[in-house]
């Protein structure tokens, strides 16, 4: 018999197992047509949502508004303040009175009554500038505060887009799942063929089960990935932690960032940088206004009142009568205080004054070094995920042809069960792998955006 005949004979029972395979099965990873799909959510309207719902900047906001408050030319002591003042008091009293060996004056339950009513007016007119060193320092916290609050919106943006992609990845970790069920399954059609005509053992279709099964364990696994992430997220966007959504927005990354600009943003946008510099100021203002206190206090006072003594045991002689006296009328005058010695406290005070303003702009260095070390440590994951990134998307091409090309020859009886299963493996890793680095990418690159303080702005 020749050649061409013996390897007819010998590819017919596979011919007959690929002829066999049953016609595809339904879906069973699909979502049931009686449930609704969910609504999609881009990262924008995410951001949105995060912007007007999540706590901490809504807390932050706040602490702002406080500070908007605060920046008032009464708090800095510019204006005067005005005074009324009420007192109503009675009396009832046992009188005797003696004026030598003459008889006694005796009166029981006698009654009396004061009014007493003012209005009192205090303006202090120099205080050393005080006044005006505390007003310039109100609303230099203004500034510091709402450069918190903006550091604030920025952080939460940044952690609401890692969130928003790392559901991203979790879903295409479940995309990637199901393809490997579809694969074990389409493997698990052709063993049973096999047996079925007789040229594969059972044992066979048992191994394919059992590797099908463990696939399954892992989807299982990964729905409950997803599920956390998306309560992960909808916590910082302030709503129901089992709201479900499909993210509408893929992960691609930017790869045109420069570091001499994410430098240059730092030093001109960062937030945290510009409140530090704040802080210098503020730590000025609390020595200058310690050092104002060294200066004599002048004031004008003034005021205007009313008093009425009414008096129902009163005598006129040896006459038992009712006197009411009343006195009304205006004061004003001027007030000045200089502070002469006081156990050297306010030098005390202005020493640690200036301890604090040079401890603040170690601060504002240790800041600025320190944001310029994250965005070194930034750009250089950035850049190393991004080569990693070309690896592995030309990797994955590679593995996703293995694995056509494996079950090809698998249904033809050309490979065996174990290398099958080791090429679909070796394509769930490479596809977990690209998932994996994208995101770590794309976290790089997220932090770069909010270290030049470009992030909300960005999205």
């Amino acid at each position: 018999m020749k050649f061409p005949q013996l390897l007819f004979l010998f590819l017919l029972p596979f011919a007959a197992v690929a002829q066999q395979v049953p016609k595809a099965r339904p879906n069973q990873l699909a979502r049931p047509a009686t449930v609704a799909p969910a609504p999609a959510l881009s990262l924008q309207q995410a951001i949105a949502e995060a912007l007007q719902h999540n706590y901490g900047i809504l807390l932050s906001r706040q602490d702002v508004q406080i500070a908007e408050n605060n920046v008032t030319r009464g708090n800095a002591g510019q204006l005067p303040s005005l005074t009324g003042n009420l007192t109503r008091t009675f009396n009832n009293n046992n009188i005797n009175q003696r004026f030598g060996e003459a008889d006694p004056r005796i009166v029981n339950g006698a009654s009396s009554n004061a009014f007493n009513t003012n209005v009192t007016l205090g303006w202090t007119i120099f205080d050393g500038l005080g006044m005006f060193i505390a007003y310039d320092r109100l609303k230099t916290l203004r500034q510091q505060q709402q450069q918190i609050t903006r550091a604030t919106v920025e952080e939460t943006v940044e952690t609401v887009t890692n969130a928003y992609y790392d559901v991203v990845r979790q879903a295409g970790k479940i995309t990637s799942l199901e393809e490997a069920l579809k694969i074990g399954q389409a493997r698990i059609d052709l063993t049973q063929a096999q047996v079925d005509v007789g040229v594969s053992a059972k044992v066979e279709v048992l191994t394919a089960r059992v590797d099908y099964n463990a696939d399954r364990s892992l989807f299982l696994q990964q729905q409950q990935a997803l599920a956390a992430a998306k309560i992960t997220l909808n916590n910082l966007l302030g709503r129901t932690p089992r709201l479900d959504f499909e993210p509408s927005d893929s992960l691609t990354v930017t790869r045109d960032l420069r570091e001499d600009v994410i430098t240059a943003g730092i030093k001109a946008n960062n937030p945290r940088l510009a409140q530090a510099k704040l802080g210098v100021d503020v730590a000025t203002y609390d020595r200058r206004l310690i050092r104002a206190s060294r200066f004599p206090q002048i004031g004008l006072v003034s005021g205007y009142g009313l008093t009425r003594n009414i008096n129902n045991a009163a005598f006129a002689g040896t006459v038992l009568t009712t006197s009411t006296n009343s006195v009304q009328g205006l004061n004003y005058g001027v007030t000045a205080s200089v502070p002469i010695f006081n156990g050297f406290n306010i030098r005390r005070q202005e020493q640690n004054a200036r301890v604090v303003e040079e401890q603040s702009k170690l601060s504002l260095a240790q800041t600025d070094l320190q944001l310029d070390a994250n965005a070194a440590t930034a750009f250089a994951q950035y850049q190393n995920f991004l080569q990693l990134l070309d690896l592995e998307e030309t990797n994955i091409q590679l593995a996703r042809q293995n694995v056509d090309i494996a079950l090809e020859r698998y249904r033809l009886g050309l490979l065996t069960p174990l290398a099958l299963r080791e090429a679909q493996r070796n394509q769930l890793d490479a596809e977990t792998r690209l998932l994996d680095i994208r995101y770590s990418a794309k976290q790089a690159e997220t932090a770069l955006r909010r270290l030049s303080g470009g992030l909300v702005q960005a999205q």
